[in-house]
């Protein structure tokens, strides 16, 4: 055989074997969501009860296209909400457009009354009559209020009236002053003469049950840090524009209140002692005691390390704790619940005290635990209903059943007492429920990453299956050439702890090739990140995949809903992201499936996850070859005041310099793309800028892309090109196909 003919033989074996990330994989992995679209049926079930009765709606997609649909649990029947047809042809002759009845999208649905559908559509609110199938205006839609901007600091300074419980007269603040109007006389009369602009009265205020008592905060404001950014290229006008937002900083001044309480009669307002509340993060309340005696507040002290529910006396001015809630790391304050029942002399609390999230009942007189109501190695959710006639409470948790993924999500009943703990949803998966209005059914959807969605009614006094809804039918999915993910475990750092994961494989995978491994990333507090539900098309994962990737995404230790401890690792150390946990899993999962190359790991994610992702390249080079960091918050200085010292501490120590990647620039030895959107005023744009400084300083090569007119953002479409590349260029190392080949 000739020399030629055998190089040109081993040459397409080659193209063959390598193959990952041509212009056939481009175009799967841009297409691919487009593909998996509408290829579910049956699924995405979200019911609406109508009142109290034992009715709801919900939306089924069906092959044949949306389908309104009417359960009645009484009769354990099915109907359509609405005649589809003689709605579509109404629609179409009151608007002039020619509507599907197939692909109705009509929005706030009102089905109260049996005979009327009251609705929106196309900027319209409309009733149809089911009878007559006669379309009318409803009334004119309320123009919808633009979202305020999340970190806008209420000063409460705007004032607003607030009448007594008696209706006698009525409260508000002016001139920084406590003033009463009465609605007899119409007087006009000033409570408080001490207040100033430098140390005023809050506008929120709370009567006394027995109209002779306000509360009050006085406030010490602070000075507001503002967020700066440049829109380069507006819309409106050629000339770029300033814009800027209200931006509190670890280590800013915050403002200090102290609770007041004026008698109406005498005037005499009477101050708190502040010995228990010094050094506030955040004070509020108020809430009165039944004799309008005392009144509770809450206290968090600055570090989050204190939580203290505080009464205050009504007539002396003395404050005492009724319940504290203190940790050496932190206190999930998010998490807490604080429900006063209207008995006046108990309140349900959450903590995680136990390392483990549960309620408890507390004697409000005497500051004293009653008894712990949830118990176990399991962790409590959310609490869905508190019934205090029959002394229950319906709650979800995860971590309760043995052997299986510890993060799934069941729902459960339980008396005030911690007895007669009933599980109302135990089929196998992780379940969103809805309860009726007098909480006797539920509406259950389950699923798991690789199981799809099942929809039932249950009996939500013992879980027993009333009527099936729904199971979600997927073939066609199948057929188009999805792949389920794998949900994967193992040990973690200490050799015992089950870390948990998914691993995607593109829809053409082949296991005797070597694939190149990417992990997505968001590390840290506050959630678990990986999916456990069902979902087609995984908007971070599924692409990318199909460019010859198996992507990965875990759940490290520093993520919640496990342990407290678990998730205390990363305290005054966000850098730690449960690095020595992935880093296991990963070589665990290589070691079962070779296909993994895991000397070929890259990773990825957007604001937390965009700074775990440079994280990962400078501390752990050995193990991750490439990083994409996009909108990251760098330094945890130049972020957001609450996420941050919640986590990292305060005051502001060396360890946010520990933790900075501004600081630690210079270690970088692997390929590294930043990306910001100009217009982030979710992470300070700074961060990322600052991060290229440091590495133009030290001489690093890096990519920078900066997004014109963008917010905070993993990249769109433009940057989701240019992750594809990346990692084409440095995992494969091949030169990606031209965007126009592509596109």
């Amino acid at each position: 055989m000739k020399r030629s003919l055998i190089l040109a033989i081993f040459s397409t074996l080659s193209l063959v074997l390598v193959s990952q990330g041509t212009h056939e994989d481009y175009k799967r992995a841009f297409s691919l969501n487009e593909k998996f679209r509408d290829k579910v049926f049956y699924s995405g079930i979200s019911p609406h009860w109508i009142g109290k009765s034992n009715t709801f709606w919900y939306i089924s997609n069906t092959p044949e296209g949306r389908i309104y649909t009417l359960v009645d649990v009484n009769k354990k029947t099915k109907k359509t909400l609405f005649d589809h047809q003689k709605l579509a042809s109404a629609l179409t002759e009151v608007t002039g457009k020619k509507v599907d009845a197939t692909k109705l999208d009509i929005k706030n649905i009102n089905a109260e009354m049996s005979d009327i559908l009251l609705f929106e559509y196309d900027n319209r609110l409309l009733s149809f009559e089911h009878k007559t199938s006669i379309l009318k205006k409803a009334g004119q839609k309320a123009k919808q209020k633009l979202k305020p901007y999340w970190g806008t600091v209420n000063e409460e300074k705007k004032s607003y009236p607030l009448a007594s419980p008696n209706k006698a007269c009525v409260a508000y603040v002016k001139d920084n002053n406590v003033m009463l109007k009465s609605f007899i006389t119409n007087e006009e009369i000033q409570l408080t003469t001490d207040g100033k602009p430098d140390n005023y009265y809050s506008v929120h205020m709370w009567w006394s049950p027995d109209s002779r008592k306000l509360a009050v905060m006085k406030i010490v404001p602070a000075e507001i840090r503002k967020l700066y950014m440049i829109e380069s290229s507006p819309a409106d006008q050629l000339q770029p524009k300033l814009l800027t937002r209200d931006y509190r900083k670890p280590g800013d001044q915050l403002p200090q209140r102290t609770p007041v309480v004026i008698d109406i009669a005498t005037k005499k307002a009477l101050i708190a002692n502040d010995s228990l509340f010094k050094n506030q993060y955040s004070l509020y309340g108020f809430d009165w005691s039944n004799d309008s005696k005392t009144v509770l507040f809450e206290f968090n002290q600055r570090g989050h390390q204190v939580i203290r529910v505080l009464e205050m006396s009504a007539e002396s001015g003395n404050v005492r704790t009724v319940i504290e809630e203190s940790s050496n790391t932190f206190v999930n304050y998010n998490r807490l619940l604080n429900y006063k029942l209207k008995n006046g002399t108990e309140i349900i609390w959450m903590s995680e005290r136990d390392n483990y999230n549960h309620l408890y009942m507390y004697d409000r007189t005497s500051g004293k635990v009653k008894n712990q109501i949830t118990k176990g190695q399991w962790y409590v959710r959310e609490v869905i209903n508190i019934d205090e006639k029959n002394r229950e409470i319906i709650f979800s948790a995860n971590g309760m059943v043995a052997n299986e993924d510890p993060y799934l999500i069941r729902y459960y009943r339980i008396g005030f007492n911690g007895k007669g703990l009933t599980c109302l949803t135990p089929a196998t998966g992780t379940h969103q429920a809805w309860f009726s209005d007098d909480k006797k059914l539920l509406v259950d959807v389950y699923s798991m990453v690789d199981k799809a969605p099942v929809a039932v009614v249950r009996d939500a006094r013992n879980g027993k299956m009333v009527m099936t809804l729904e199971k979600a039918d997927i073939s066609a999915l199948e057929k188009a050439g999805w792949r389920a993910p794998e949900s994967f475990s193992a040990k973690g750092r200490d050799g015992e702890t089950d870390i948990w994961g998914i691993i995607h494989r593109p829809t053409n995978f082949d296991p005797t090739k070597k694939y190149p491994v990417i992990e997505y990333i968001y590390a840290g507090p506050g959630s678990h990140y990986v999916p456990k539900n069902f979902i087609s098309f995984n908007n971070n994962l599924s692409a990318i995949a199909e460019l010859g990737f198996i992507v990965i995404q875990i759940d490290g230790m520093g993520t919640s809903f496990r342990s407290k401890s678990f998730e205390d690792v990363i305290h005054k150390n966000l850098k730690d992201a449960g690095f020595a946990d992935r880093i296991l899993w990963t070589k665990a999962a290589a070691a079962k499936y070779p296909y993994m190359d895991i000397d070929k790991v890259g990773i990825f994610g957007s604001s937390a996850g965009g700074q775990a992702a440079m994280w990962a390249v400078l501390f752990h080079p050995e193990h991750y070859k490439a990083a994409y960091s996009a909108c990251g918050c760098h330094d945890n200085r130049m972020d957001k005041i609450w996420w941050n010292e919640q986590w990292m501490g305060y005051p502001v120590g060396p360890e946010y310099a520990a933790c900075s990647n501004v600081d630690n620039a210079h270690l970088l030895t692997r390929p590294l793309m930043l990306v910001v959107g100009e217009l982030d005023d979710n992470v300070d744009p700074a961060s990322t800028y600052q991060v290229a400084n440091a590495l133009i300083k030290s001489k690093i090569d890096f990519e920078l892309v900066t997004l014109p007119g963008v917010g905070h953002t993993m990249g769109g479409a433009y940057g989701e090109h240019k992750r594809f590349d990346f990692f084409v260029k440095h995992l494969m190392q091949k030169n990606p196909p031209a965007w126009t080949l592509v596109r």
